[in-house]
């Protein structure tokens, strides 16, 4: 059996000849839509993108893809240059919605023959995916964090986390692993990492490999998560998806030297960033040091951990900052 959330193109969606267990007519909040349906069971949804208010803000179909399963979604646009727009069909497959159309006659063959990535990888411009800062959850409202303190309040829903490493081989892998473990105390988790299969060496079956092309689907199979870290590497699309990134320098000599001989504007697009200082040793004033000379602010200068230890002190410090107040007990 199937949905209809209809506004705009009701009528032409009543006579699509197929069963119908439950409709909506009329413009609704998507957080209304996720509430009538993440615990519903149905074949197929079928839904007049004119029924999201709002629905030109790439936020909520970001909000929608994280909490349904885009798999059995049939989107039907409403042919506007707003929604039919290159950056705007490339975000849609950069979320994983696959099945978009403009006519009855789209959304009868996507019913009966859904598409896979390589049907719409044609729509997909990397260089136009959208910003984290777009994507922002807004029902994960981020308290502005004081030094060493934590924020008055917890986040809600589904959090996803980036790590990426500036430095070459800072240990986005191992930051990913122990955050996981830690932070699986207090709360639901599941860690992926995009485009390399090294997770397969700590055999956790909370761990995830993936590839670009599959993110989208891979963070809606883990909609049911408190959080989310996906290990980004190189991918911009999965970077995409990601609330907040924690950026990793390993700030050794060889290292910085190596990043700013390929790169010399590297920390130059950091700025306003979460930088994390990763198996660092460096003093207080050596970071300040770091921050005048790069030009930069520091989210966390974190010590080399040994990812064997089941406490971790002080990568629950750099958690508790990032806003996860349960893991205070743990300090």
């Amino acid at each position: 059996m199937n949905v209809i959330v209809s506004n705009k193109n009701q009528l032409l969606l009543e006579n699509l000849g197929i069963d119908v267990i439950k409709d909506m007519n009329g413009e609704f909040e998507v957080d209304e839509i996720i509430a009538t349906f993440q615990n519903f069971f149905y074949q197929r949804m079928i839904l007049d993108i004119t029924a999201i208010k709002n629905y030109t803000d790439i936020v909520n179909l970001q909000k929608l893809s994280i909490s349904l399963d885009m798999q059995k979604l049939i989107l039907l646009l409403d042919g506007t240059e707003a929604t039919s727009n290159p950056t705007f069909l490339s975000n849609l497959v950069s979320m994983g919605i696959y099945n978009f159309t403009k006519n009855v006659e789209g959304i009868q063959y996507l019913y009966n023959t859904p598409n896979t990535y390589r049907d719409v990888a044609q729509f997909h411009r990397l260089d136009a995916t959208f910003g984290n800062a777009a994507m922002a959850n807004p029902k994960a409202q981020v308290a502005v964090p004081v030094v060493e303190q934590a924020p008055q309040q917890e986040f809600y829903g589904t959090r996803v986390i980036g790590v990426k490493n500036i430095t070459k081989q800072s240990g986005a892998s191992s930051l990913v692993y122990m955050m996981k473990n830690e932070l699986s105390k207090h709360y639901k988790v599941v860690g992926i990492e995009v485009d390399k299969t090294d997770f397969n060496y700590f055999r956790d079956r909370d761990l995830v490999s993936t590839i670009t092309s599959e993110i989208g689907s891979v963070i809606n199979k883990h909609n049911d998560k408190d959080v989310i870290i996906i290990d980004i590497n190189n991918s911009i699309v999965a970077e995409g998806f990601c609330q907040e990134v924690l950026y990793l320098i390993e700030p050794s000599i060889i290292k910085l030297q190596k990043l700013m001989t390929l790169n010399a504007a590297a920390l130059q697009g950091l700025k306003n960033k979460k930088i994390v200082l990763n198996q660092s040793l460096l003093s207080t004033s050596e970071v300040a040091n770091f921050e005048y000379e790069a030009r930069v602010k520091v989210f966390y200068n974190l010590i080399p951990l040994n990812e064997r230890s089941k406490k971790l002190s002080e990568l629950n410090k750099l958690l508790v900052k990032l806003g996860f107040n349960k893991q205070q007990s743990e300090i």
